[in-house]
């Protein structure tokens, strides 16, 4: 009777453990986090750059707007305000060369440049360097690699949702919003 009402009890525990879900996966590390963000918002640019047609480049939806390509270029160029510190090199001093760019092979080309650029930084300093102090070229404060590194994920961002009106103003649907197939 002893032996019976064990393997009940035995029994009765191991089908508590089945209807247990499994253990939450750890969050990941705070450097893949930070990598997977550059690169969401970086690649969302990318694809504009790639998939809006080339006669659209000048389009901007009206006269005090930068054209689509001007966007793009501020919104990856501004990624060396982040690159150049975290690499102990000065900021960009002389923007003229980014006018230099006029194709839209140029520009995809350096789009992917200046968020390449900055994956291989963040990949670079890994969870040890999230820390790590930078000086600020604008406040000229220190301020945390990653803190900093977050302040130009949301400066892109800003711009991509600027750039999903020009699409629809263009009257064209951005690549982020077409069906899956």
């Amino acid at each position: 009777m002893a032996g019976a009402l064990l393997l009940g009890v035995a029994g009765a525990q191991s089908m508590d453990n089945m209807d247990k879900p499994a253990a939450p996966k750890p969050p990941d590390s705070p450097s893949k986090v930070l990598l997977d963000r550059w690169n969401a918002v970086g690649n969302k640019l990318i694809e504009m750059a790639e998939d809006m047609p080339e006669d659209k480049y000048d389009f901007k939806p009206n006269p005090a707007e930068r054209t689509f390509s001007a966007q793009l270029i501020h919104a990856a160029g501004a990624n060396y305000y982040f690159i150049n510190p975290a690499k102990g090199m000065e900021v960009p001093k002389d923007a003229s060369k980014l006018g230099e760019l006029k194709t839209k092979a140029q520009i995809v080309e350096f789009v992917k440049k200046a968020f390449g650029e900055g994956t291989a930084l963040i990949q670079s300093k890994g969870d040890s360097g999230m820390n790590d102090l930078l000086i600020d070229p604008f406040s000229k404060n220190q301020a945390r690699f990653s803190d900093f590194a977050y302040d130009f994920i949301e400066h892109s961002g800003e711009h991509y949702g600027q750039l999903v009106v020009y699409y629809r103003v263009a009257g064209l649907v951005p690549p982020e919003s077409r069906p899956k197939k």
